[in-house]
């Protein structure tokens, strides 16, 4: 039956025997045994009683299985929600109360303290372990390696991504199945992704660039990916020989300049390296391209549109910019307060339109109509310009959200936390530039009258509150918080005089 995501991704390599996935240990898995492993879990799911359009919850560590889970969900008209692997019990709370998730599939280690919460959301749990193990591919080797693919449209929903603003409640981003498909199909044409190429896949798959963007691409294209578990600048320049492209974030490129086996000899099979998720420094660009021959490809997307613009893949890859809109996708700046369009090269709000576009957030519908226009167009909330050769650039965020190493936070969020710590009267959180991260977390406490802080004893605490990604890389303990007339702090100024 008609199922236009799963046919676009997986169904039509059924049969193919070459690899699809190339772990950095244990067998290679062919398009076809990927396949195979799909099934048998979209069977585990069904049997659950899971139906179409049911969410299922996943924090899990990146395995083949993982993987599979998510091919799973497409073929069986599941809704996919992937989850950060460094959330804790706590902040998973929101996602799976508000998505009303019927399943929650979780690392064996976190299912005692998981337990509680789906019970009282009445969602059903099964574990899956780093190693490909667990309660999920227990039920899974009960069944036959075919699954009736469940029809479904483009229309209909495939996965939610949770994404931060700066103020309220996360939100949860509904992508469809043609959104998903429009960019897969847009991207792997403009990168020229065959079934020739090898991706070394370094990157988390809770999370759009790992997921939506290399994971699908390569699905796609029928092409290979070396499969490693997490980021490891060793493991990449060890396995660079065997492959042709590398998507990263800039804490891959500057990591890899940082040893000296990084050389323009090992990169020689190379044909592209891609760049995204955080700002990519300029020094970044000159040096890698000093390094090895290889200018990288910068591109600009985010997790209600994922990819809107690219660097050429033919031409000149200019560092500082995103290069132009994606085929199919309409992009223009325009003013802050009147939504008119801007002149070529003046700043403003960048705004696209095109089949990439999400359907709007999860019951939220005055936050859609507000960052949703009824004619089509989302209002991204970063703002950049346009130059005179149509080079898009990005020139900061309308809002205080920080991107750290591709991932959100949400600044309320860690103040809160810190507001509540001993001798503190109030805090501003900011981002900062990071080379490795694009960004990384600065908190600025202000002391309460008499008092004193203990920057290492707040750090302390953050651990325990915050997923490692959240948390403050730097204090800053300073006398008041700057404002304006109206009272507002004007976190321009910190970071004016901490961004250095």
């Amino acid at each position: 039956m008609a199922n236009p995501l799963y046919d676009t991704l997986f169904g039509r390599h059924a049969g193919r025997r070459t690899p699809f996935l190339i772990p950095q240990s244990g067998p290679v898995i062919s398009h076809a045994d990927f396949l195979g492993l799909a099934a048998r879990i979209a069977h585990a799911l069904v049997d659950a009683g899971l139906a179409p359009g049911d969410r299922v919850a996943a924090q899990v560590e990146k395995s083949p299985q993982a993987l599979a889970l998510y091919a799973a969900c497409t073929q069986a008209g599941l809704v996919f929600l992937p989850l950060n692997t460094g959330y804790t019990v706590e902040e998973l709370s929101y996602f799976i109360e508000d998505s009303g998730a019927r399943m929650v599939i979780c690392d064996p280690s976190r299912e005692a303290d998981l337990a509680p919460l789906c019970d009282r959301c009445g969602a059903q749990i099964l574990t899956l372990g780093a190693d490909g193990h667990g309660g999920l591919m227990a039920q899974a080797a009960r069944h036959e390696d075919r699954f009736e693919t469940v029809a479904r449209s483009e229309e209909d929903l495939a996965a939610f991504l949770y994404t931060s603003g700066t103020t309220g409640r996360s939100k949860g981003a509904m992508l469809s199945q043609g959104n998903l498909i429009s960019n897969a199909v847009t991207l792997a044409e403009h990168w020229r992704f065959t079934e020739e190429d090898v991706l070394l896949h370094a990157l988390p798959i809770f999370h759009t660039h790992g997921l939506f963007v290399a994971t699908n691409v390569c699905a796609v294209a029928g092409a290979s990916m070396i499969f490693l578990p997490k980021f490891d600048a060793g493991a990449l320049i060890e396995l660079m020989p065997k492959a042709t492209a590398l998507m990263g974030v800039p804490t891959f490129y500057t990591r890899l300049l940082s040893d000296a086996r990084f050389t323009r000899e090992l990169t020689e099979n190379m044909r592209l390296f891609i760049s995204g998720s955080a700002p990519l420094l300029a020094e970044t660009h000159a040096e890698f391209e000093k390094r090895t021959g290889h200018r990288i490809l910068e591109r600009y997307g985010m997790t209600e549109t994922n990819m809107t613009t690219s660097n050429p893949y033919e031409g000149d890859r200019r560092a500082g910019t995103v290069g132009f809109a994606l085929p199919g996708v309409e992009l223009k700046i325009t003013d802050r307060e009147t939504g008119e369009e801007l002149p070529q090269g003046e700043i403003g709000l960048i705004e696209v339109r095109g089949p990439n576009v999400f359907k709007g957030y999860w019951q939220m519908p005055e936050k859609t109509a507000a960052e949703l226009r009824e004619d089509g167009f989302f209002i991204t909330g970063d703002l950049g310009r346009i130059d005179e050769d149509g080079y898009v650039g990005i020139v900061g965020r309308d809002k205080d959200l920080i991107i750290s190493g591709g991932y959100n936070i949400y600044p309320k969020e860690i103040e809160l936390l810190l507001d509540a710590q001993p001798g503190v009267l109030e805090s501003a959180v900011i981002g900062v530039k990071d080379a490795d991260f694009g960004e990384s977390v600065l908190g600025a406490l202000v002391p309460r009258p008499g008092a004193k802080i203990d920057p290492e004893a707040v750090m302390t605490a953050m651990q325990g509150q915050l997923a490692r990604f959240k948390q403050p890389r730097r204090l800053e303990i300073i006398n008041e918080l700057p404002r304006n007339t109206m009272g507002k702090v004007q976190k321009n100024l910190l970071r004016d005089r901490f961004g250095g």
